[in-house]
């Protein structure tokens, strides 16, 4: 890592909630596997792991990707937009991403 977390933290633009949108990639296909919301202490347990933590919004808690269903994700790289405001980070998943058990969140189509 060319960057410590601290220095990593402080570009990052989280909201007024302290939360910033994060989607999750396949590192390898490109494949848009989910979106969900990480705090500044999941974000550095995502960093300093390489397991995927997240915050949910609904519990009011950090959790790591698969602790339940064993769908888990790795981190192999994190990128930042350009305005700091959203981060995606590209990750080897095992498993379904989607709670739904779906490979992907993004299965619907509307258009």
């Amino acid at each position: 890592m060319t960057q410590n977390i601290s220095e990593i933290l402080s570009q990052v633009k989280f909201n007024e909630k302290g939360l910033v949108p994060v989607i999750a990639q396949h590192y390898q296909s490109g494949e848009v596997l989910m979106m969900a919301w990480m705090n500044a202490q999941s974000l550095e347990k995502t960093l300093t792991t390489k397991d995927v933590y997240y915050w949910s919004r609904s519990r009011n808690s950090l959790w790591r990707k698969g602790e339940t269903s064993g769908h888990t994700q790795t981190l192999k790289e994190c990128l930042i937009d350009c305005d700091g405001d959203t981060i995606l980070l590209k990750i080897e998943q095992v498993g379904a991403a989607c709670h739904t058990g779906e490979r992907s969140c993004f299965f619907t189509k509307i258009l």
